[in-house]
């Protein structure tokens, strides 16, 4: 089997509250220090029931180090009980995850059945190399995926499940991580009706909040507020893959993408995106603006990604943010009661609300066994009991993608406080961010890492005002181009 070379891509936000560290990260079954056992210990008892054929047997599942995956790795027991299967957990930081299943991908070998499979990292460039799971959902020997995939909630299973085929399913969602916007409510409550005086608008943020009134806002608490709370706004601006999520949202609220027919782009993918748009009129306003905005913003933003923010905002340096949802956990431990959640601003175009959610999927390079094994745990892990089960732990968590788990009633009281479950607080946002219409997709393409790359090194450049947001915009439209057009020569 050919494959592409490694990703050199960076870390997305993953990983929410420590739940790795300490005893956790100890108790998945011994195997969280990044050495697996190696493949071929699937042994198949045919007469022993579906759920226990492979007792006794070995898995290796290797992941990023995700919410859901420290809740797995903290309790294995309820997988080993059903099924009799020991499973070994490889936890990697997400470049690092990469480089690892690229090479494993290669060696026509399977070190690791299960597969964390990111779509911009893995899915995209190394489809070849997982299994289409149609082939496992066709077998009555194994369980089926309980309520069937159309139980998935239909944008994170064409995001996270599929490439380039809207029949082709590579991957069962696993994780949704999107961001929306985090607001003091407490600090909005306080000063709404001076606000609201000042700039001519209600300043609660709801589905008709624009970046505008974003900014409008921000600076309102710079100039007003700086007792309560030193800036209005803070951003995961680094240069870092987080900057390039955070820019994406102003980009595609303004009416701009990186390519032509970004929603097929970004949702079921292709290898050819054609020309990069971001020289566009839209693009560049949208660049205008953000910076502008970061202009305002906190100072550290420029130093932080997704965690730098996240925990700047529960240190109370900010007033607000967009930062990924499942920050709601550290959110409610560090300022109960005090955060509410919306979807974020519209532009003159639309709300663009970024979707970072992956999927569980299997090596091609597996036995027929090793396969079929594997697809135990995928539907285990991503079964509606399991999902319940994650968000209620305290050693991870995650939230669903499961449309079925959001409607169970004891989730549905979890969206109001006092919650069980804090990181359901932000279901109303994130349901509304899901949207067709709402999503942000990045582009679901092979040679994303690069493109990326790219485009958080040109806007850095642009926050710290090396170059011009128009011309910032162009420079990186020319990169895509140059990128993408090895990457048709490579496709061909």
């Amino acid at each position: 089997m050919s494959l592409p070379p490694p990703a050199s891509g960076v870390s997305r936000r993953r990983f929410l509250g420590g739940a790795l560290g300490g005893a956790a990260a100890v108790a998945a079954a011994g195997a969280l220090g990044g050495c697996a056992a190696p493949g071929g210990g699937v042994t198949r008892h045919a007469d022993a029931g579906p759920w226990r054929q492979y007792a006794g047997s070995t898995l290796n599942f290797i992941s990023e180090n995700t919410a859901p995956t420290a809740a797995i790795a903290a309790n294995v027991t309820p997988f080993t009980e059903l099924t009799g299967i020991n499973l070994n957990i490889v936890t990697l930081e997400l470049s690092a995850l990469v480089q690892k299943v690229a090479l494993d991908l290669a060696s026509g070998h399977s070190t690791y059945q299960a597969i964390y499979a990111d779509p911009y990292q893995v899915l995209a460039p190394y489809s070849k190399g997982l299994v289409d799971l149609r082939e496992l959902m066709a077998d009555q020997a194994l369980p089926q995926v309980p309520l069937g995939v159309g139980d998935f909630i239909p944008t994170h299973l064409e995001a996270a499940g599929k490439f380039v085929s809207p029949d082709t399913i590579f991957a069962l969602p696993y994780d949704c991580p999107t961001l929306i916007w985090q607001y003091r409510r407490d600090l909005f409550e306080k000063y709404r009706d001076r606000m609201a005086h000042d700039l001519g608008f209600d300043p609660m943020p709801g589905d008709a909040s624009t970046w505008d009134q974003y900014y409008a806002i921000a600076r309102w608490f710079n100039d007003n507020a700086r007792d309560d709370v030193p800036y209005g706004t803070g951003h995961q601006a680094k240069q870092h893959d987080s900057l390039m999520n955070d820019f994406s949202n102003v980009l595609w609220a303004y009416g701009g993408d990186y390519f032509d027919n970004g929603r097929q782009v970004g949702g079921l993918g292709t290898v050819d995106p054609g020309p990069c748009r971001l020289d566009s009129p839209a693009a560049i306003e949208a660049a205008n603006f953000y910076s502008k905005l970061l202009s305002i913003a906190h100072p550290g933003s420029l130093t932080w990604d997704w965690d730098g923010l996240g925990n700047a905002f529960a240190a109370g340096q900010v007033a607000m943010c967009p930062n990924w949802h499942e920050y709601a956990a550290s959110n409610e431990s560090k300022l109960p009661g005090k955060v509410d959640y919306a979807p974020l601003p519209r532009g003159p175009v639309r709300s663009g609300n970024m979707y970072g959610g992956t999927g569980l999927g299997i090596s091609a390079s597996t036995t027929g066994d090793e396969r079929r094994a594997a697809w135990l745990f995928a539907v285990w892990a991503t079964s509606p009991e399991i999902e319940l089960a994650n968000l209620k732990s305290t050693a991870g968590g995650g939230t669903p993608t499961r449309t079925s788990v959001y409607q169970l009633p004891e989730v549905v009281a979890a969206e109001h406080r006092p919650s069980p479950m804090p990181n359901i607080l932000t279901a109303p946002a994130v349901a509304k961010a899901w949207q067709p219409e709402n999503i942000g997709l990045r582009p679901k393409i092979p040679m994303w890492n690069e493109c990326d790359t790219a485009i958080f090194t040109q806007l850095s450049r642009m926050l710290v005002g090396d170059s011009r947001p128009d011309d910032a915009m162009r420079a990186t439209t020319d990169q895509i181009n140059r990128i993408v057009s090895r990457g048709w020569v490579a496709s061909s």
